[in-house]
């Protein structure tokens, strides 16, 4: 059974999300999306199609249930919505997820390059992103093509290739973080590649670790 209080309390969540990613300029228009579980019933809150994240408010927010059954709404359903219930389906862990087309991030995709992980937050943070291909038909990723890497309990993190990026975590704040350090990681490999064309270099250092406890704890075990 659906509970109201769950329902407002994760739909004013997916607000602040979409809010804070349009304020950061990680979406723009009405595309991408994001949605969030809900607490007390197998079915999520996520915006529609057609409604743009500065505009998402209470009344516009889908519920939709994990078997695809959207609750009464005068709003079409996001052309993503299947991939979201993939991913729910797939990772019990995952309980909300933010994909937006940020501009940096989605120009690496769009080169057909993964972003390195060269920061050692990111490292920490991420891993690694993997850069998931279009369709065999060259359209959007579906569910097909977004879920089997999703699969590892270790990808948190994915580039869309021509398309954005995607973030999951356990809250929607987790995984707004993701994207905003997914699109700051790609400016930075941006400049720095650039850079490093600018003044002759081929080769920079690269983090290993994260933490420097990790590191400790490799050197340690090494020795």
């Amino acid at each position: 059974m659906l509970d109201p209080n769950d329902i407002e309390a994760k739909k004013d969540a997916l607000i602040w999300s979409a809010k804070r990613c349009f304020d950061l300029r990680l979406q723009t228009n009405a595309g991408g999306n994001l949605s969030v579980k809900l607490s007390a019933a197998e079915a999520i809150v996520i915006k529609p199609s057609g409604v743009g994240f500065n505009e998402c408010t209470r009344d516009n927010l889908q519920v939709v249930h994990l078997d695809g059954t959207i609750e009464p709404s005068p709003f079409k359903p996001s052309k993503d919505l299947d991939f979201h219930l993939g991913l729910y389906r797939v990772r019990p862990d995952i309980k909300a997820i933010v994909h937006c087309h940020s501009p940096w991030a989605t120009g690496y995709a769009s080169a057909g390059l993964e972003i390195p992980c060269l920061t050692v937050q990111t490292m920490e943070k991420i891993g690694r992103m993997p850069l998931i291909p279009l369709s065999p038909e060259g359209g959007p990723q579906t569910e097909a093509e977004i879920s089997p890497v999703f699969k590892d309990p270790k990808i948190v993190a994915a580039v869309l290739a021509n398309h954005g990026t995607i973030g999951v975590g356990s809250t929607l704040t987790k995984a707004q973080y993701l994207v905003e350090i997914i699109e700051e990681t790609a400016h930075i490999a941006f400049v720095r590649d650039a850079l490093m064309a600018a003044h002759g270099k081929r080769i920079a250092d690269m983090p290993r670790y994260g933490t420097a406890a990790e590191a400790k704890a490799a050197s340690a075990s090494a020795s």
